[in-house]
């Protein structure tokens, strides 16, 4: 019974800090917890692939330091996966900014930007506690894909900015008319 009660208490401590783990590295890294929402927000599904490529390219190291009978490769081990965790926190937490988001758009901008953050965490973390699905689904994917987006975002690299549709025009920098090789926006 006291196990049932201690896995309990670990379970429900993890599920209210989790929000303010992502409001801290939203409030702490703000730059790069937007690049990684505009990143989901633009191209989830190569935050998706890149996330499965470093996933197995962490994950087989990982897998043979763990089995090794010695103790410090094991410590070690164990290491890279919560650096690798912690990382793909960073993600979780562009990822929470992007579901913040969508719940100021559906709320008419009701919602102050930590609120619509802290409630987008919420959703998050209550999609991953949802029995079968969210433990075998929304953890997965969302780990993965968060942590992609966090290695484009440390790499700063962002998504190419979405074509006009035909018709429109975009004006031109300063830079870009007289041709000089200065490039102003990003």
């Amino acid at each position: 019974m006291a196990n049932i009660t201690a896995v309990f208490g670990i379970l429900l401590t993890l599920g209210i800090v989790f929000p303010g783990l992502l409001t801290a590295w939203w409030l702490l890294f703000p730059a790069t917890v937007e690049r990684a929402r505009l990143r989901l927000d633009r191209t989830p599904w190569r935050c998706f692939w890149l996330g499965g490529i470093v996933t197995a390219v962490i994950a087989i190291p990982t897998v043979i330091l763990l089995a090794l009978p010695f103790g410090p490769a094991k410590f070690l081990g164990w290491i890279v996966i919560v650096a690798a965790l912690a990382i793909a926190s960073l993600g979780a937490a562009g990822l929470a900014a992007k579901m913040g988001e969508r719940l100021t758009a559906r709320s008419n901008g009701n919602l102050s930007p930590a609120g619509a953050f802290v409630r987008g965490a919420l959703a998050l973390e209550l999609a991953a506690a949802f029995p079968i699905l969210g433990w075998f689904l929304v953890i997965p994917l969302a780990i993965v894909t968060a942590l992609g987006a966090t290695v484009f975002s440390l790499l700063h690299w962002m998504p190419r900015s979405s074509p006009l549709p035909e018709g429109h025009y975009r004006p031109r920098s300063v830079a870009e008319r007289e041709g000089s090789g200065v490039r102003l926006s990003a």
